[in-house]
């Protein structure tokens, strides 16, 4: 028997303010995690640590942001909200890369991606253009 694929709504979208918390809540796990596998690795120093960090924040994205994470990374479940494509259902590995990467560029552009969620009418930012994606209610 197929597996029945899981949809979720798309009509409650999440705007700035709560997705700025659950990247807050996120970034504090992450700065945690790196710093113990840098201190342990690299002794502390952060420009060795640097390729690592990226990765340990690609894995996690990825994993979260997909359906093996159902959606929410650990800020977002605590916010109670979920990243899902356009048409409600959940975002593969692929996807949730090409969010990641996508979340890189917003950022590296003085985060005007970013903050473009909100000014956006589907409050989306050039994350979420890229991916097809919205961050709605869970």
């Amino acid at each position: 028997m197929a597996a029945v694929a899981t949809t979720f709504p798309t009509t409650d979208k999440v705007g700035f303010w709560a997705r700025f918390a659950a990247i807050f809540i996120d970034g504090i796990l992450l700065a945690i995690i790196n710093s113990i596998v840098g201190g342990i690795l690299f002794g502390g120093d952060p420009y060795r640590g640097s390729g690592l960090n990226l990765l340990i924040g690609l894995a996690y994205y990825l994993y979260f942001w997909s359906s093996y994470g159902n959606g929410q990374t650990l800020g977002m479940r605590v916010l109670k909200i979920r990243v899902v494509k356009t048409d409600g259902t959940q975002l593969d590995l692929v996807g949730a890369l090409v969010r990641y990467i996508g979340l890189l560029i917003s950022c590296f552009v003085l985060f005007i991606g970013v903050i473009w969620v909100a000014f956006d009418a589907n409050k989306q930012g050039w994350h979420d253009k890229m991916a097809n994606t919205y961050v709605v209610r869970a």
